[in-house]
């Protein structure tokens, strides 16, 4: 008999609880057979084959499905899907099996996974067109989404046992699509999860700081919390509401993120924590009592009124409500209070999907007009690809704004929409003829930029037409996704009108018309597409008989002879100065497997031999960047689609051609610096470029720029600096 393949016992203990558990999903007795059938021949199968791969898929998934149980909020059908997949895809069960005893529900959800399944050979750059279909396939069935986002934080979860590329591609995918469509469907858990999972395997090193950083502070902190709670719990007990109040710390990524943007040390981090008061009330006095609670709330501690958000009277488009308040606490320090329901709780931990547990809420519409304004731009072929992905994650992340017709009807718009978004967000035919705007009785602009609470009116002319310059002034995806169809339909009009005019112009002089001969002079005359040239005509900007002229001269020989004379002169032939950032070797692998491609070394983070690298295609050309690079995570997350994937070839020439920055902090004594110039002089293969020293109080710190061939060198340079006598630390500088 064959042996089971070598998973821990561990394992085999949580597959058979968690199935268990999963078959008591409130399916019916035949359903349940049938999933108990499926998994044992399954489980079988992968005994008899002795395939390790196959059983540790199926453990995948299961944990997959309490990923979409526990975290999400999901049962039924969307749990039979995901663990019927496998042993679908393997032949041990039908999909017209899976439609008899599960229901045409399931078979649609599976036939999305199937959409998903046949481009998992896509590449971790989201340039390619794949990625537009699976966005499609997404947008097809929102079960499908919450499927995709539990198997990746699942395939995040499990990453630490991969590869340091695996872990870069998922991190690259995680920040750039997974995370956002986890805050836009309103599962900040996952999202929070995701993007720390993401710098932990992409910027360790910060990472652990930060946790590191939050374990030191958790006693005081968790002492401080209980000194804000406790005099307002005393409060709280003496009304009839019932409640639960506890701490909540900010994510890693978040404080990260703070770090960088306000520029400022860990300890000056005064919110590093949230109050949540979460109360049990009935759907009829939820506001009531949330505006019971903030009323005690401020009566103990000064508010600050810039900092009230109140999601209560008006939600999130995400089904998000909650009040939100910041309050001076004890030892004036400024604390976030939030105030919400249960139900409004367990929507804001599992977003969206919890919304179908309860009767009566119709944010379903919501996500209904969000997918299908999603399906609108990505389905329209005339947009580039990196146009569209540029709005699908504006419209992923984006913050609201809500203002108002004349007549009081509602709208919500990302923040920063203008008043041709507006315009457009009512009707496409009311945006095309948009002139001008009047926002609160005053007139204004088309570009003007709104503000929660505006109403606002929209002036409109039958003589207006969209203008290229308008995509500046718009900030929504439908409306640049209806700016582009309009000014391409007129694009279009305008080249008929233009061929027709030079067709008509080239007969009356009997000239014959040679398209090759055509598009050299179009491409002579530096246009980038044969559009451009024929709208310039249109627009009178080239004359027509001047454009004829020019192209009766390139086809003579006399002229063809002179231009070639012209721009092959010699007088006129420079050589590019070399430059030492641009490498050609064999050095560095590029993508799956191009060598001697040119690219630079960023100066941001300076990466040597040995690192952990990627590529970002910039519009100077392709950019090495270290994994931890401290500008990183800000083009994984804007630009994924530009990510390539880079690694060294496993070879060097052992010259010293790659730049770093040390940065040494020590006692400032006699001889010290000296002692450091010394050892780096010695060190066979290093080249002192600058050094640049200060002192205070006693203590001295500067940043010495060396010039070496590998990490290897680095290491032992760094450890032959710290055995000095007086030095504190010595440390890679970005």
């Amino acid at each position: 008999m064959k042996t089971v393949p070598a998973i821990p016992f561990d394992d085999y203990v949580f597959l058979h609880r968690r199935l268990y558990g999963l078959f008591r999903q409130r399916w019916s007795m035949s359903q349940t057979g049938l999933l108990k059938r499926v998994w044992k021949d399954s489980l079988q199968k992968s005994a008899d084959e002795e395939s390790e791969d196959l059983l540790a898929g199926l453990l995948f998934d299961v944990r997959t499905a309490v990923i979409l149980i526990d975290e999400i909020g999901l049962k039924q059908a969307v749990v039979c899907a995901v663990l019927m997949f496998r042993p679908l895809m393997k032949g041990y069960i039908t999909v017209d099996e899976i439609r008899k005893d599960f229901g045409e529900e399931v078979a649609a959800i599976i036939r999305g996974l199937k959409k998903v399944n046949d481009l998992t050979e896509k590449k971790s750059r989201v340039e390619s067109e794949n990625y537009i279909k699976l966005l499609l396939s997404i947008a097809e069935d929102i079960r499908v989404v919450f499927v995709l986002l539990a198997e990746q934080l699942q395939l995040m979860r499990d990453a630490k046992k991969s590869t340091p590329e695996n872990r870069l591609d998922l991190s690259v995918e995680s920040t750039y699509l997974y995370a956002p469509l986890a805050h836009r469907l309103g599962l900040y858990t996952i999202k929070s999860e995701l993007e720390d999972l993401s710098l932990k395997y992409t910027d360790r090193e910060t990472y652990d700081f930060i946790a590191r950083k939050l374990n030191e502070s958790k006693r005081s902190r968790d002492k401080y919390i209980e000194e804000f709670i406790h005099p307002l719990k005393e409060r709280l007990d003496k009304t009839n509401l019932k409640y639960d109040i506890k701490g909540r710390t900010k994510s890693i990524h978040s404080i990260n993120s703070k770090l960088k943007k306000q520029k400022i040390e860990f300890d000056n981090i005064y919110d590093l924590f949230a109050i949540r008061i979460i109360l049990d009330s009935p759907s009829e006095m939820e506001k009531a009592h949330c505006w019971q609670v903030y009323s005690i709330v401020t009566d103990m501690y000064q508010p600050n009124p810039k900092r009230l958000k109140d999601w209560l009277s008006i939600p999130k488009s995400n089904g998000y409500e909650s009040l939100h308040i910041t309050v001076m606490g004890p030892d004036s320090k400024w604390v976030e209070v939030q105030i919400r329901t249960r139900r409004m709780d367990d929507i804001a931990e599992r977003g969206l999907a919890a919304h179908w547990k309860y009767k009566g809420i119709k944010e379903e519409s919501t996500l209904d007009d969000w997918l299908k304004s999603l399906r609108e731009s990505l389905e329209n072929r005339d947009v580039d690809i990196r146009d569209k992905l540029g709005d699908f994650k504006l419209d992923l992340y984006d913050e609201e704004i809500f203002v108002f017709t004349p007549k009081g009807d509602l709208f919500k718009l990302p923040k920063g929409a203008s008043v041709l978004d507006f315009a457009f967000a009512i009707h496409s035919k009311l945006g095309a003829t948009c002139v001008s705007g009047k926002v609160n009785g005053k007139n204004v602009p088309i570009k003007h930029m709104l503000k929660s609470g505006d109403q606002v009116e929209i002036n409109t002319s039958s003589h207006q037409s969209p203008k290229q310059d308008w995509l500046n002034y718009v900030v929504t995806s439908k409306a640049k996704t209806r700016i582009r169809q309009l000014l391409k339909e007129e694009a279009g009009k305008q080249v008929d009108i233009a061929k027709e005019m030079l067709s008509r112009r080239m007969k009356n002089r009997k000239i014959d018309l040679d398209d090759p001969l055509l598009m050299q002079l179009i491409k002579k005359l530096k246009y980038k597409t044969v559009t451009d040239f024929y709208i310039d005509i249109a627009a009178e900007k080239l004359d027509v008989n001047w454009v004829i002229d020019r192209y009766l001269e390139l086809g003579s020989k006399e002229f063809e002879h002179r231009d070639f004379l012209s721009a092959t002169g010699a007088d006129s032939f420079i050589i590019k100065p070399s430059s030492q950032e641009i490498k050609s070797s064999d050095e560095l692998i590029i993508d799956q497997n191009l060598t001697g491609v040119d690219y630079r070394l960023a100066k941001c983070c300076n990466p040597i031999y040995g690192d952990e690298i990627f590529g970002f295609v910039s519009s100077q050309g392709i950019k090495i960047h270290r994994i931890s690079c401290p500008n990183a995570h800000d083009l994984f997350s804007r630009f994924g689609y530009r990510i390539l994937k880079a690694r060294w070839s496993g070879k060097t020439s052992g010259t010293a051609n790659y730049t770093s920055v040390l940065r040494i902090i020590g006692n400032d004594q006699l001889n010290i610096v000296a002692n450091l110039m010394s050892i780096i002089s010695k060190e066979d293969g290093v080249q002192m470029r600058s050094i640049s020293i200060d002192s205070n109080d006693g203590l001295f710190q500067g940043n010495i720029t060396v010039m070496l061939a590998s990490t290897s060198m680095l290491e032992q340079l760094i450890k032959k600096l710290k055995a000095v006598k007086g030095i504190k630390s010595v440390s890679r500088l970005n």
